[in-house]
């Protein structure tokens, strides 16, 4: 098959080392500098060069900001069967714009990244394909994605944007939190450099990322929903209730173990 990637960041490279020993691969990069790191791929730079490679199957791997308009870009230069496709983790406003572009498209999201995963053993990580679109598509996906051994999961368009709004707002949040009230120690213990550790993989993502995932219509409840246990856990403190402690470490301990 024919594959074009568009952006040749970390998830770009990614798909490129991991596509292009068995498919014809090209991929498309504005800023050059970028480009001098990918091999065993045609490298593009400008939008007439995508046009005559004529791809099968489009891969938008722009950063989450330039989705969008990544797409609007190249559709005028693709051929009219291509597959077009994206692995973004926030999917607002995409189902519209696939349905009316008239290209068959699929919709997956990894649910990992370079930040934290080792992109060499994945088999404790999972990925997303979206129910709608393309079959023919959805199949390529969910057999590269077996092949990683990540554990797969079809979720509709709203399916997704809920569970991102679960797994990916209440750690952010949480890691604001730490973030915002931490003070320097010279002398840390194992769980406060952990926790460091987490804080600056997460604040080291695209601020466009982290806002997109928060400003999810329905991370709102979340949120409310730490503010909620963040309250019940300060009145615990303030009254020293240990038993109440007590029945709230058992209450959450089986959230973790169980």
């Amino acid at each position: 098959m024919k594959i074009l990637i568009m952006g040749a960041g970390k998830m770009g490279s990614f798909f490129i080392d991991l596509l292009s020993f068995d498919h014809e691969v090209a991929v498309y990069e504005r800023n050059a500098k970028r480009l001098r790191f990918t091999y065993n791929c045609q490298r593009f730079t400008s939008l007439d060069e995508v046009k005559a490679f004529e791809p099968e199957l489009l891969i938008n791997a722009v950063t989450v900001k330039y989705t969008l308009s990544a797409f609007e870009e190249v559709l005028p230069y693709l051929p009219e069967h291509c597959i077009i496709s994206d692995i973004a983790s926030v999917k607002t406003d995409l189902k519209a714009f696939y349905e009316k572009t008239g290209h068959p498209y699929v919709s997956t999201h990894p649910m990992f990244g370079p930040t934290f995963a080792n992109l060499n053993q994945l088999s404790e990580e999972n990925a997303i394909i979206i129910k709608e679109g393309d079959y023919m598509g959805r199949i390529f996906f969910k057999d590269l994605y077996q092949k990683l051994g990540l554990n797969i999961y079809e979720y509709s368009f709203e399916e997704h944007d809920k569970t991102v709004a679960y797994s990916l707002s209440i750690p952010f949040v949480s890691t604001f939190v730490f973030s915002a009230v931490m003070k320097h120690q010279d002398a840390p213990g194992t769980t406060f450099k952990r926790h460091m550790n987490i804080a600056r993989g997460v604040l080291s993502e695209d601020d466009y990322l982290l806002q997109e995932v928060l400003f999810n219509p329905y991370t709102h409840d979340q949120v409310a929903q730490i503010r909620t246990e963040l309250k019940e856990l300060l009145a615990i403190i303030d009254n020293k209730d240990a038993d109440g402690m007590k029945a709230y470490l058992t209450r959450i301990r089986k959230n973790v173990f169980e």
